[in-house]
């Protein structure tokens, strides 16, 4: 029996298969997605959404979908699902499956009359192609499968409407055609394991919606492209594969293909084991460097969030080397001691106060694995020195070190901290001065840059920035410490305090350097255990709050004022448990471990087998956002991994 379980009796209702969603990527930066039941709810599913080179690699859906019919004595059966203007859905796919298996891969079962036809879905690693695999399992009379490909070729975030433009030809390819809409495309291969008829029938299908869009207030109407189809006989017992990709390959062996991908796929028998599955979808191999995706299906890697998932993530693959490819990747961005935003934008932005020091706290978790100071200052000793100089000597014009030793940061419209929300081009949740989980950082980059230079005998750096560690502690607390509300604020600007309950003060608990006292440290915690903690994470405010906004819904703008005013991130919970085991010790164990053990449920709620985004603040706390975010499987398996230790 498998680890994630589904409702067979329910798998035929719409209101239950089309919220649960299907991710798989070829952890080289294409995917593959939809709903549980096939019918695309987005605009960003697609059974093939890959980067194109020509369009400076951003993504684009090639296949859509892929329609299957059951032919037998003369009668058709549409396996296939799509939704119309209006919410009609025809065909009626759904109501044939019979079951779903989530092993290495995706396994649905359908039941046609005598007929009982498995499918499994799953793309090549590192290569642009699906393949899909169906066996006849039961039959009892000549049975023929009917293939049809629904095509976009269009941006993620755009909608195919019907033109005159697009290319309607096609050539042939060996067992199958290979066609492209539009000029700048590579061509999409289609084949077939087995020599099957292609049957030119060139059509627009319109106005079929995606209906999470129109929720998002978006639009949501797109017409596809249907070339023809296939068709191949199929026996009892036979296995057919269909593969669609940028390169031809040879039909003869596209069986094997699929045999050897399925074997690299690590199975789903535990949580653990999920979180391990869902880490590696993030995971981008390039030639001689790798990245993090940040989450799917919208986003590409952002650097803040690269350096906090990378721990988490790494200590879900075991796997200390590809931390360090990711590190050095990253380094080839450096700048005057900050990383831009993101390194695969086409104008490189400095906008994040934080990245660099997030970068130190990940060569330090790196440095807790690897226990090798030598090696780890060799690698990162030049950058670290780097950064708290760029900090310290101000090198960017929105970041200043006050007289104190604190780190000033303010930008007019710009948010700087990893609350970045945006409504009409002004920041929801601004937080310009003095950060409380910025100078957290900084106070802990310090001290961690201090020993580990203290033990590779590096005098003349603790020399520079021996005296920093008192005055930044000493400064820390008088700014953002009061006896009288027993936590920390989160933000001070011109004297101006900001005591809003929100959860960066738990970072400043969790650091390895804090310049909190053990008793503070737990007046923090149990200010965000009573106002914060959910079991999907911590709000980014309390409720009691008068900003407080419990449901993330609404249009794009109502979503952005949301999601930092009450939405809650799994990421952070991490944070929590670290401060949490820090002062409970084993005594605490049980409580950090019920928390993290109740994302079970979420395994098969929302992306299975992944975490959301964000969550709403308000119970049931139900997902929102992008389906898979890499921060917050990262900050599970970190917390996994922290009670894993305290145990033994």
């Amino acid at each position: 029996m498998h680890y994630l379980q589904f409702d067979k009796e329910q798998l035929v209702n719409l209101e239950y298969s089309l919220y649960k969603e299907i991710l798989r990527s070829n952890r080289a930066g294409s995917y593959l997605s939809t709903s549980l039941n096939g019918c695309n709810t987005r605009k960003y599913h697609g059974l093939l959404v890959c980067p194109i080179k020509n369009f400076g690699g951003e993504k684009h859906v090639l296949l859509s979908s892929l329609d299957e019919t059951v032919i037998q004595n003369g009668a058709e059966f549409n396996l296939g699902i799509h939704c119309y203007k209006g919410g009609s859905y025809e065909p009626k796919g759904h109501k044939y499956i019979r079951n779903v298996e989530f092993g290495s891969i995706p396994k649905i079962t359908y039941r046609v009359g005598g007929v009982v036809l498995t499918k499994e879905r799953l793309l090549v690693e590192k290569e642009e192609q699906i393949l899909v695999k169906y066996t006849l399992e039961e039959a009892n009379s000549p049975t023929t499968l009917r293939l049809k490909p629904f095509l976009a070729f269009r941006n993620i975030h755009k909608l195919s409407k019907a033109n005159l433009f697009a290319s309607t030809k096609y050539k042939k390819a060996e067992n199958g055609i290979k066609m492209r809409l539009y000029e700048d495309y590579p061509d999409l291969h289609m084949q077939l394991s087995k020599e099957a008829d292609f049957v030119a029938v060139p059509d627009w299908y319109y106005d079929i919606e995606y209906i999470k869009e129109l929720k998002r207030g978006y639009d949501y109407l797109e017409d596809l492209y249907v070339p023809g189809y296939f068709e191949v006989a199929i026996k009892k017992g036979e296995s057919i594969v269909f593969a669609a990709g940028l390169n031809e390959t040879n039909p003869v062996s596209l069986k094997q293909r699929f045999t050897r991908e399925l074997k690299k796929r690590g199975g789903k028998e535990t949580f653990a084991s999920s979180l391990e599955h869902a880490a590696h979808q993030f995971v981008a191999h390039q030639k001689n460097t790798a990245d993090i995706i940040a989450g799917f299906p919208w986003y590409n890697s952002i650097t803040r969030q690269t350096f906090i998932s990378l721990p988490g993530l790494c200590l879900s693959l075991n796997d200390t080397k590809l931390c360090e490819k990711i590190l050095d990747s990253y380094l080839k961005y450096f700048n005057d001691g900050f990383f831009p935003d993101r390194v695969h934008s086409k104008t490189m932005e400095y906008n994040s106060a934080d990245a660099p020091l997030w970068f130190i706290w990940a060569v330090q978790q790196y440095f807790k694995k690897k226990n090798q100071p030598d090696v780890i200052w060799n690698l990162y000793g030049e950058p670290i020195k780097r950064i708290l100089a760029a900090y310290k000597n101000s090198t960017l014009d929105y970041i200043q070190l006050t007289n104190e030793g604190l780190i000033n940061a303010d930008k007019k419209k710009v948010a700087l901290t990893w609350m970045d929300s945006y409504v009409e081009g002004n920041p929801v949740v601004r937080r310009s001065g003095l950060a409380v989980e910025i100078n957290a950082l900084w106070f802990n980059a310090i001290c961690f840059a201090l020993d580990l230079a203290d033990m590779v005998g590096d005098q003349e750096f603790i020399d520079e920035w021996k005296h920093m560690c008192k005055d930044v502690a000493r400064a820390f607390l008088k700014t953002f410490w009061s006896e009288g509300h027993g936590y920390l604020a989160d933000v001070v600007k011109n004297g101006q305090t900001e005591w809003a309950v929100r959860p960066n003060m738990v970072i400043a608990v969790a650091m390895d350097y804090t310049p909190l006292s053990k008793e503070q440290q737990k007046q923090v915690l149990s200010v965000a255990k009573r106002k914060l903690l959910t079991n999907r994470g911590l709000r980014t405010l309390s409720p009691d709050h008068l900003r407080y906004k419990g449901i993330v819904s609404g249009g794009p703008e109502e979503r952005e004022a949301a999601m930092h005013q009450g939405a809650v991130y799994p990421w952070l919970l991490q944070f929590f448990v670290e401060g949490y085991l820090k002062i409970h010790k084993r005594g605490g164990l049980p409580y950090v471990k019920q928390i993290v053990e109740s994302f079970e449920e979420e395994m098969t709620e929302h992306c299975i087998g992944n975490v959301s985004e964000i969550y709403d603040g308000n119970p049931p706390h139900k997902g929102k956002g992008a389906i898979s975010q890499a921060w917050n499987v990262a900050g599970i398996s970190y917390a996994a991994n922290l009670i894993q230790n305290y145990k033994e």
